[in-house]
């Protein structure tokens, strides 16, 4: 990794978060080298936490990454330039049951530290030892219009994950 990374505190996070979620996406992966899954994301937050810098993550229970968030310790998030956003596009509209993620080109995985999954081709990864996590409550909505994103009844559950490590491109 530090070939191509360089190691960063968060605090020297220049992007803006707002932006690099709800717009540019990131790629929420979870697993190990062999053996993850990574969805694209437009919702989540940053910031400060229990007296630690957090990222909160929101996952539906039917997607596959769901199961591999839920069974280990860390994940990350791997933000990309505007010449990856097809790619983003394409892991955020198939299912890793039906197209095998690791195997798309143009996003080589990268084994971190401690054991997870980013991308040689992010411009930068937060990774995430999870801290807690809950489950939707519709009958804690205080806007009752925030109901009609979920049809389906399938409620997001949110992981919260203190960002113990930030990588930025070289």
């Amino acid at each position: 990794m530090e070939n191509l990374f360089q190691r960063i505190q968060t605090h020297d996070i220049h992007d803006n978060l707002f932006r690099l979620i709800g717009q540019d996406w990131m790629l929420i992966t979870a697993g190990k080298p062999g053996n993850y899954n990574m969805m694209t994301a437009s919702w989540g937050c940053a910031g400060v936490l229990w007296r630690k810098p957090i990222a909160m993550v929101f996952i539906r229970p039917q997607r596959l990454t769901f199961e591999f968030v839920e069974k280990q310790p860390y994940f990350t998030l791997s933000f990309f330039g505007e010449e990856h956003k097809g790619l983003l596009n394409l892991c955020g509209t198939n299912s890793g049951r039906d197209l095998n993620k690791m195997d798309i080109p143009g996003l080589t995985g990268l084994a971190t530290p401690s054991g997870s999954v980013g991308f040689e081709e992010a411009r930068l990864m937060l990774e995430c030892r999870k801290i807690y996590y809950d489950d939707i409550k519709p009958e804690l909505f205080q806007v009752f219009d925030i109901e009609k994103i979920y049809p389906s009844k399938d409620y997001h559950r949110f992981f919260i994950g203190e960002i113990i490590q930030a990588w930025q491109k070289k």
